[in-house]
This record gives structure tokens, C-alpha cells and sequence, in this order.
């Protein structure tokens, strides 16, 4: 098998093709560094290729595995990180203009892990400047540019995981680690046609990565498949005494679909827009076919709470907190979106009675949703309910009746999965989102890998790469 057949597979196959010699790390590493430094350069989804260190690291895999030892499933896997998260040897910049020049000597806690896992990091990932701190409004508010949608280069990849949705979509590599503070994560895994895992709060430890918002940043893989994304898990989570808010235990991926049928609640979703007609048959298409693996499925409903008005007060004051000093200084004028450097200088202006009130908010509300839990052992709907939108069109206005469950579940630090589920009237993906309790991720995926058992749509594969104009 030759490297770059083996590059459109998932992170778990790659890993299996490595260990039966039909290629090996190196072979494979420079194929994603090649197709990375072409293709993802076009798509606006690379931030910085980290060649030198992923051919030694690669190199080592090969060594160690030749002589039977093994790290684990993904030994010898290349993978993508956002550019957030701090890795020896590249920029970190954010993603932002303002960041041009920062650089850090240490790993981050997931980087270390994945490491220590056999992984090997071939590249820095592009993502909005600053995560999307302060909001923006359109898909060019990174230093990188817009990140192009390997399903329709005119169309946008997502954000703020931008690079990493397009990445792993375009087949370049085969796993990616992002974050999700608000829709970061969930909305470029939905638009790219990838599966992407957003965990509980504190399951992976942010040691190394930036900080938007201190109590809702969560890091999670973004891959093929929900196996792809349960072996990362299991690689990075644990506790971390440089991270207070990590969860000790740690995570052990499951090896196949649930052994027993699942209660499966039901959110309501409004697909009365003519926009929403193609969701809203993917999705009872999708249930349809849980509920046919002996499943049950039952209408579910969070209580009536002002999630996101609380989320997005918690975000605009812990952000623009985090970028006090860039906020308050020449720097702000950098950031390529105008809205975004406005909404970090209203950040700071938020009454601190109304940061508070949105906190004792969450912790009131937290109790109480979680009992939707009682009755359902999962909750499903659709993670957005359109495809992606013109990358070259105002996301206040394109973003209209698309949907999504971030605001609850991000505010309460709930796990996702998102997994492909079909295609809209443009051929543009369309994602499935399983939501569990805290510490669900296990069931989750678990349901994930059986509807991928039973569907293709994971493993449908973009058209023609993009090229340089």
C-alpha cells in the first residue's frame, strides 16, 4: 500500500496499517507534510509545518515498533494541532496578527501525551484569531485567512477549529486535536464531513493551551471515525497537577459499540425553515436507524433556562480578560475582524453583578438539566441544520437558522460527538450530535462507532483537492 492511499484513512486504520508493515510512520508522515504544505495551504487549513520534528519523531516510531514495542493503537500516527495549543519547535500564534511572533519551549499537556502515545505532530492547524474572542463576523478573521471547506472551496471549513475541520476532511491527516469553547469545535466537524469529539470540561488537561474562557475551554480530537476519536481521548485524558480544573481518572476508549440498547432522547428542533428540509430528513433517517438497532427513542426536553445569554456572558468577560493587556494596547488594532476588536472592548465593560449572576446561573441550572439523564442515557439532535455557508459573506447574516445545542451544552460542560449523517441540496455535509452526561464520553462514542458500523457517511471522501491560485 502506498503512503498516500493510506492517507485518506482514519487515525485508528492508519495505526493498524502501521503495525502490519503495509507502511510505515515515516512513509505516511511525509505524505501529510506533502499534501499539508499544498493542499492545506490552498485551504487556508495550515498554520506552520513542523517537518524536521515530525520526521524524527516518526523515525522513532519505526525504530521502536521494529523492535516490538508498541506504545499503543495510534504508535506511529501523524496528527494536526490547532494553534493554540503550544508545541516545541513552532509559533504559536493564535491565529492571530497580533501574536505574529510568539513561541513557546514546552508542549502542551495533550501534545506530551500524544507523544508518550507513540503520535507524531506534523503540523500547526489555522483557527480564528484568538478562538473567536470578543465574536467576529466573518470567515477571514485570521492571520491565516479563510479556511476553505474541502467540500466547496467557496464555502467556509467552520471555526474556530477552522484548520483542523478542513484538515482532516481533505483527508491530509487523519486526526487533529482542537477546542471548543462555544461551537469551536462541534461546527467545523458538522461542515467538513469529519467526527469530532467535544469532552467533558476538564477531561483533558489545557496545560499549554490558550486560555479564552477558564471554566468552558475544553480540547478534544477531531477524526474519521468515533474510534479515531476515542483513542486520542484515551491518550490525553487524566489528571494534571499544572491544570486545577483536570478530572482525575483517566479514560478508556471502548473497543466496540454498546453491548446494550440505549435510551436515546430527542431534543426538539424547529426544522420549519425551507433551509432545514434535508436535516430534517438525514436526522429521521438517523434516528430512524438507531431506533432499528434496538434503540429506543423518546422525546427529550432541557428545562426552559437562559443558557446561552449565560454562556455568552461568560465568555465575553473571562475572554476579554484573558486578552486585557492585547485589549488595552496597539495590538488590538492587528486582529483582521473590526467587530472582533469591539466585542473584546465591550468584554471588559461587562458589570461584574452580570458575570456573576450568569455563574450562580450555571451552577443552579447544572442540577436540574441534568436530570433529562434520568429518563435518556444519551441525547440526540442535529449539530447544525444547514451545510456550511460563502466563505465570503457576512456570518451575521449567513448564520441565520442554522441551529445547534452549544449554549446548554457547553455552559454546563456536557460531552458531544458530532458524526457525519448525510448531505444537504448542496452536497455539503451535515452532522449528527450524540450529547451525554458528564463523563459520558465512553457511551457516546460508543453509539457513534455502531452508526458508523451501520453507515458510510464518515467514509465518503471530499473532491478535488484545492490548489494554489
Amino acid at each position: 500500500m502506498s503512503a498516500d492511499e493510506a492517507l485518506t484513512a482514519g487515525a485508528a486504520e492508519q495505526g493498524r496499517m502501521i503495525r502490519a508493515r503495509k507502511v510505515s510512520s515515516v512513509e505516511l508522515t511525509r505524505a501529510c507534510l506533502d499534501a499539508l504544505e499544498t493542499e492545506g495551504a490552498a485551504l487556508g487549513a495550515l498554520a506552520e509545518p513542523m517537518r524536521a520534528r515530525a520526521l524524527e519523531e516518526a523515525a522513532l516510531a519505526d525504530r521502536e515498533l521494529a523492535q516490538g514495542a508498541s506504545r499503543g493503537p495510534l504508535h506511529g500516527v501523524p496528527y494536526g494541532a490547532k494553534d493554540l495549543i503550544a508545541a516545541r519547535g513552532a509559533p504559536t500564534r493564535w491565529g492571530s496578527p497580533a501574536h505574529a511572533g510568539q513561541e513557546f519551549d514546552h508542549d502542551a499537556c495533550a501534545v506530551e501525551r500524544l507523544r508518550a502515545a507513540g503520535c507524531v505532530l506534523v503540523a500547526k492547524l489555522a483557527m480564528i484569531e484568538l478562538a473567536g474572542g470578543g465574536g467576529y463576523e466573518w470567515a477571514h478573521a485570521s492571520m491565516t485567512g479563510a479556511c476553505r471547506n474541502p467540500w466547496n472551496h467557496a464555502r467556509w471549513a467552520g471555526g474556530s477549529s477552522s484548520g483542523a475541520g478542513a484538515a482532516v476532511g481533505a483527508g491530509l491527516v487523519g486526526l487533529a486535536i482542537g477546542s471548543e469553547t462555544w461551537g469551536s469545535f462541534m461546527v467545523p466537524a458538522a461542515f467538513c464531513g469529519v467526527t469530532g469529539l467535544r469532552p467533558t470540561y476538564g477531561r483533558v488537561p489545557r496545560h499549554g493551551a490558550m486560555a479564552l474562557s477558564w471554566t468552558m475551554d475544553k480540547l478534544g480530537p477531531m477524526g474519521r471515525t468515533a474510534e479515531d476519536c476515542a483513542l486520542a481521548l484515551e491518550a490525553m485524558a487524566g489528571p494534571d497537577p499544572r491544570d486545577p480544573s483536570a478530572l482525575a481518572g483517566r479514560f478508556r476508549a471502548p473497543r466496540r459499540p454498546p453491548g446494550k440498547r440505549l435510551r436515546i432522547g430527542v431534543l426538539p428542533t424547529d426544522f420549519s425553515h425551507e433551509t432545514s428540509r434535508a436535516a430534517a430528513k438525514a436526522f429521521e433517517d438517523a434516528v430512524g436507524l438507531l431506533r432499528s438497532l434496538g434503540h429506543k427513542t423518546l422525546g427529550a426536553r432541557l428545562p426552559p433556562y437562559p443558557y446561552e445569554l449565560a454562556a455568552s456572558t461568560i465568555i465575553s468577560a473571562e475572554g476579554s480578560a484573558a486578552f486585557e493587556n492585547l485589549v488595552r494596547g496597539p495590538g488590538l488594532a492587528l486582529l483582521r475582524d473590526e467587530s472582533q476588536q469591539a466585542g473584546l472592548l465591550a468584554g471588559l465593560a461587562v458589570p461584574a453583578a452580570d458575570y456573576l449572576r450568569a455563574m450562580r446561573l450555571r451552577a443552579q441550572v447544572a442540577p436540574d438539566a441534568l436530570r433529562v439523564f434520568a429518563s435518556c442515557d444519551v441525547l440526540a439532535a442535529p449539530t447544525l441544520l444547514r451545510g456550511a455557508p460563502p466563505i465570503d459573506r457576512s456570518l451575521n447574516e449567513s448564520w441565520s437558522h442554522m441551529g445547534g445545542n452549544g449554549g446548554p451544552g457547553n455552559l454546563l460542560g456536557w460531552p458531544s460527538l458530532s458524526v457525519p449523517m448525510g448531505f444537504d441540496s448542496d452536497g455539503l455535509p451535515l452532522g449528527l450530535e450524540l450529547i451525554g452526561p458528564p463523563r459520558g464520553e465512553a457511551t457516546i462514542l460508543g453509539l457513534g462507532m455502531e452508526f458508523q458500523r451501520e453507515t458510510d457517511w464518515h467514509a465518503r471522501r471530499s473532491p478535488a483537492p484545492a490548489r494554489r491560485p
